[in-house]
């Protein structure tokens, strides 16, 4: 039972962490363009909603890291 609630998270989180990604802005601009990203990274570098989407995507990333470290040990 646990370890099927652990793999519907990891499931729903790593499609979250794909999104997230995508969200970011790259060398030739992102997704993220479509929500003012490019007008703020010109102008003072990074902006408050380019700081926000970090600081989601690394808590999803650990998130995604600890599910993948359980199921390692839940699947032994």
């Amino acid at each position: 039972m646990l370890t099927a609630v652990v793999v519907v998270i990891h499931v729903i989180v790593s499609l979250l962490l794909i999104l997230l990604i995508l969200l970011h802005s790259g060398r030739g601009g992102g997704l993220s363009d479509m929500f003012g990203g490019a007008v703020g990274n010109a102008a003072a570098g990074s902006t408050v909603v380019d700081r926000n989407l970090d600081r989601i995507t690394v808590a999803t990333a650990v998130i995604f890291a600890f599910t993948t470290i359980i199921l390692a040990i839940r699947l032994q």
